[in-house]
């Protein structure tokens, strides 16, 4: 047989660089393309993800830190605890005082989780304490893992009436037990008398609080580092406590150091990681996430390869197989892709469905994904009811001080039982409104408490009002959320006839409107400025003349929580003409139990 030489200009030649050209060459560089095209669009995705699961971290922590700082400011406002430490301070029975303050901190120990020690420095020198981890009354299982000494400490935190976060220590070990911890701080405040020196407060926490917010995954691992360069939180790590990096350290050097960190948990492997990070303002903290997206990679470059295998062996199967491979993985993409914009708009209850036929490295993002958006749920609904306690917990205990200060001037001038008619009713009020507080009750029981509350006011002021409350018959059984109405009231007497002349008179009137309630609450009091009164229908509250309307503002603010924006307040006002403050709300006539 003769042997076939290469000839360019041969049909088979022709055939085999037309069918390379017009096949093969087009088929590989599309492949090629989608490769690249398909790679670039994994790691912005995966990097956007990422971003959003750092930035939700950074909620999480602010809001548990705030939820943290509740337990100090029980501490640093309590007059008990004010009392007990002053009372230290003067070197009075301090052995017997000491053990008072020391009963009452552990009384506030187990209100949170995480907290493993409570702490105060008195002005004098004194350190009282509970701790979990020791039994000792003299010696705190922390004090020593901190770089700072006790009057060091007490000099950095008494110095303002901010709170202080102090970062991790060197690991505290008491016999089997040993954690990290991480402190925060405040000043004693004594109101009656704000710029004396009292003492100090700390609470201790676990630094697993930390760990558990940063929420570690197989393929990322998120720690925090704080401004001095020293590592806070970090799973699996022996360095918590330490400095990763010098505070003059460049933004090189630090990635180096977070690479480091990471590498040596052992969790991600040993391949090279990205490293993505956030600074959260309120602490001053860098938080911090290394991802290994090797495997993502090199599971798509596979695909690639085998891809290109097929085609070489050939080609109408590659053609045929690379198509469906194609149109599979950008549609996947595209499906993902489309639910997280639709995530971005405000959808919380999107997800990605579930897809056999999906390739696997999509269905990871997947999955991640819907993770996040479960998370992301769990940490909105976390974060809201501690907005709503939050501001809660502004109004009751300013109602509470001005109401036990009016009965101490009370039982001054005036005799027993007037008094005991108002602790009683006092005692109703609290009753009613710590218990259960976010609940919901009837109408019927809500203006019951608001003539108890009303009453205490007018006995305060010396019944310098009048007062009339209407309430349609049908409504007495409405369901309605407690302490709603009270900061409208309240607001009206305090600030409404203060320096106003004549008789006061307040009014309340609520009415059923279709499917709404119509509350209107008038008084004939000073009034307010047009132009304060078109900012607060704005949702601005300004402070003023050393007064503010902060009552106002979360009441206002609760009612949009609790029945979403269709709610309407509107505020009405005339210079010396008085104010009109109208609310519509749903009915709503389930049964309260």
């Amino acid at each position: 047989m003769r042997e076939v030489s290469f000839d360019r200009k041969s049909i088979r030649t022709r055939l085999i660089m037309a069918f390379v050209v017009t096949s093969f060459l087009p088929i590989a560089l599309v492949n090629i393309i989608s490769y690249y095209n398909t790679s670039r669009l994994v790691r912005q995705n995966v990097e956007s993800m990422t971003n959003a699961n750092l930035e939700q971290t950074k909620v999480s922590l602010d809001v548990w830190l705030d939820s943290y700082e509740d337990i100090l400011f029980q501490v640093y406002t309590d007059d008990d605890i004010v009392d007990l430490v002053d009372k230290i301070n003067a070197g009075e029975d301090v052995a017997n005082n000491r053990q008072m303050l020391r009963k009452t901190l552990r009384g506030l120990f187990y209100t949170k989780d995480y907290v493993k020690s409570i702490s105060v420095i008195t002005d004098s020198g004194e350190l009282v304490f509970y701790d979990q981890l020791t039994a000792s009354t003299t010696r705190t299982s922390w004090m020593e893992s901190i770089s700072m000494s006790q009057e060091e400490l007490y000099h950095e935190i008494s110095s303002d009436n901010k709170t202080h976060i102090m970062p991790t220590g060197e690991k505290v070990v008491f016999g089997s037990n040993s954690c990290y911890l991480f402190h925060i701080g405040h000043r004693i405040i004594d109101y009656r008398d704000v710029d004396k020196q009292c003492g100090v407060v700390l609470v201790s926490i676990d630094e697993k609080l930390l760990e558990e917010i940063c929420s570690t995954t197989e393929n990322g691992l998120n720690f925090i580092v704080d401004g001095e360069g020293c590592l806070v939180s970090c799973a699996e790590s022996e360095k918590i406590g330490q400095a990763i990096y010098s505070k003059e350290a460049g933004e090189g050097d630090k990635k180096a150091a977070y690479q480091r960190i990471a590498m040596e948990t052992g969790l991600l492997g040993e391949t090279e990681l990205s490293i993505y990070s956030v600074h959260d303002e309120e602490t001053g903290w860098e938080i911090v996430r290394a991802t290994n997206q090797e495997e993502l990679i090199s599971a798509l470059r596979q695909q690639q390869q085998l891809s290109g295998l097929i085609i070489v062996l050939s080609l109408c199967a590659v053609v045929l197989v690379m198509f469906g491979q194609v149109s599979r993985m950008t549609g996947s993409i595209k499906k993902v892709v489309e639910t997280m914009r639709k995530a971005g708009k405000g959808d919380l209850t999107i997800r990605v469905e579930a897809d056999k036929t999906r390739p696997t490295e999509i269905e990871v993002i997947a999955e991640e994904f819907n993770s996040m958006m479960d998370k992301m749920k769990k940490s909105v609904e976390k974060q809201k009811n501690a907005e709503i306690a939050a501001l809660e917990a502004q109004i009751n205990p300013h109602f509470l001080y001005n109401t036990l200060d009016t009965i101490n001037w009370m039982a001054i001038d005036k005799d027993e039982y007037e008094i005991s008619n108002m602790i009683g009713t006092l005692a109703g009020i609290l009753r009613y409104g710590i218990s259960d507080s976010n609940g919901i009750v009837k109408v019927k029981d809500e203006v019951a408490w608001l003539k108890q509350y009303i009453f205490l006011q007018q006995t305060k002021l010396k019944n310098s009002f009048a007062c009339h409350i209407n309430v349609e018959p049908e409504l007495m059984g409405c369901s309605i959320h407690k302490l709603l109405l009270q900061p409208f009231i309240e607001n009206a007497i305090l600030h409404g006839f203060e320096g106003v002349e004549g008789s006061h008179t307040l009014e309340m009137d609520m009415g059923r409107k279709d499917d709404w309630i119509l509350i209107r609450i008038q008084d004939n009091g000073c009034g307010i400025p047009e132009e304060m009164v078109r900012e607060m229908n704005e949702g601005i509250f300004r402070k003023t003349d050393n007064k503010n309307h902060i009552g106002m503002e979360n009441a206002i603010t609760r009612i949009h929580m609790y029945y979403g924006e269709s709610a309407e307040v509107k505020i009405e006002s005339r210079l010396g003409q008085g104010t009109v403050v109208q609310i519509l709300i749903p009915v709503d006539d389930e049964t309260v139990e």
